[in-house]
């Protein structure tokens, strides 16, 4: 099985990438923690980009890509902490009026009762009813839960798809590493020649790349096995790839000057969504028993 991107999908990529970086800078980011919100500007001009119709036929009036492209633009998105419901709105883009053009924000009550950008949204799949605000360790995915919200199994879609989100986190979280241990000088050299620092970025590029042919396989196959280990190998390597950035950056790392500690807390809420952690695992034992 051929896994090397093609030409078309390596200008999808650059082109959410360029998208991203001209919309949602590091300037963009750290003005959107201090004032919270979501930008519908944004959310409108990413409709028109065709991020949330990827998948939608062209028939009727989508991209008509597959799950692979969607899974390259939500790599991107994880990238750049791009804020917002985007799995949700990208799953109802074809089925809610509007969510495919980004004129309609759509949340969803996920299978352990969580519900992202709640009162921000303008359609809301699921029931809702008695959601309670919660305190959110990322200041930029604001949470509310449905008290004895019914577990369900999670849509195998929204669940690679938060794997490519986590992805898109432990390749740049990578990135800030190996760029801070490359300008960092410590004993008249850079911190990047000290064994302990190599060890470490070493270690969160291993990850990234095993996590990254896991999430690429799983776009091809579409198997719910193949999604709840891509899922596992990608929130793994996003959390301890942030956690990991944050020690290269030392003190630094912690500060709200740093995106890294961005990162760090995005990973953990989207490890918490539906389809991540003892449910993906089960996935992977009742297989391997069958």
């Amino acid at each position: 099985m051929r896994f090397q991107l093609t030409d078309d999908q390596l200008a999808l990529r650059d082109g959410v990438r360029g998208l991203l970086a001209r919309r949602f800078d590091g300037e963009a980011l750290r003005a959107a923690v201090d004032a919270p919100g979501l930008d519908r500007a944004l959310w409108r001009e990413l409709g028109a980009a065709g991020f949330f119709s990827l998948r939608v036929p062209e028939a009727d009036g989508g991209v008509g890509l597959g799950l692979p492209e969607a899974v390259l633009a939500f790599e991107e998105a994880g990238r750049a902490l791009l804020t917002g419901p985007l799995v949700a709105t990208h799953l109802a883009a074809g089925v809610v009026d509007g969510a495919a053009e980004g004129e309609v924000v759509v949340a969803d009550v996920d299978p352990a009762g969580l519900v992202e950008w709640l009162e921000e949204a303008d359609v809301v799949r699921g029931d809702a009813t008695g959601a309670v605000a919660l305190k959110s360790v990322d200041p930029l995915t604001p949470l509310h839960r449905v008290p004895g919200a019914r577990a369900r199994a999670a849509d195998p879609v929204a669940v690679l798809l938060t794997a490519a989100e986590q992805l898109g986190t432990a390749a740049r979280v990578c990135e800030l590493a190996v760029q801070h241990a490359r300008a960092r000088e410590q004993f008249g050299q850079p911190i990047g020649a000290f064994q302990a620092v190599k060890h470490l970025c070493a270690q969160m590029l291993v990850r990234a790349e095993t996590a990254r042919a896991a999430v690429y396989a799983a776009a091809v196959t579409a198997d719910p096995v193949d999604i709840a280990a891509a899922r596992l190998l990608a929130d793994e390597a996003a959390e301890r790839g942030a956690r990991d950035c944050v020690q290269v950056h030392g003190g630094m790392g912690f500060t709200w000057e740093c995106e890294v500690q961005l990162h760090l807390k995005r990973a953990w809420v989207r490890a918490r969504r539906g389809g991540g952690g003892a449910e993906s695992e089960e996935s992977l034992a009742v297989d391997l028993l069958a």
